[in-house]
């Protein structure tokens, strides 16, 4: 996908638009574990239950929250996905930094593929909020994936400067 900083995507419709802003946090969310062990990705630097590898298995959530249950009406036991928001974040022991990514990187191919060549206008009714646009999602995720890419950005900052202690 080309990003949002380029002539092609100034002049584009709303779903080329927010599609570039949403992948390219998508692909900030995946770098942000560039370079860091197992146990820096699982270090719990906050009293949350926030961490870089948790914050990228909370990203698959949100994608299959948003193109897969707001799209097919399935539960999220269906999807295979936790819960609630907050059980996202549970690491199990197998959870790797590539096998966190790589489901990341599944649940991003799925939404595309949920949301390829329909216009922002289209109305989803699976989400327990009721009916609400392609638009409105795309806007919520993007939200979504901003405020993780900064919670993101300061955990791997304090990671990163642990090294030089």
């Amino acid at each position: 996908m080309t990003g949002p900083d380029t002539a092609a995507v100034y002049r584009a419709d709303f779903e080329v638009q927010a599609a570039a802003f949403v992948d390219e946090h998508r692909q900030m969310l995946l770098a942000s574990l560039d370079g860091l062990t197992e146990e820096e990705a699982r270090a719990r630097l906050v009293p949350s239950k926030t961490t870089l590898l948790g914050l990228v298995k909370h990203a698959v959530f949100v994608e299959r929250v948003w193109f897969g249950e707001a799209v097919t009406g399935q539960s999220r036991a269906e999807l295979g996905i936790a819960a609630s928001p907050d059980d996202s974040f549970d690491l199990a022991a197998e959870d790797t930094i590539e096998s966190v990514r790589a489901s990341y990187r599944d649940a991003i191919a799925l939404s595309r593929t949920a949301s390829a060549g329909l216009s922002g206008d289209v109305v989803f009714s699976g989400n327990r909020r009721g009916s609400l646009t392609l638009r409105w999602i795309l806007l919520h995720v993007l939200r979504e994936l901003a405020q993780h890419c900064g919670h993101a950005d300061i955990l791997r900052e304090q990671l990163l400067a642990r090294r030089n202690q």
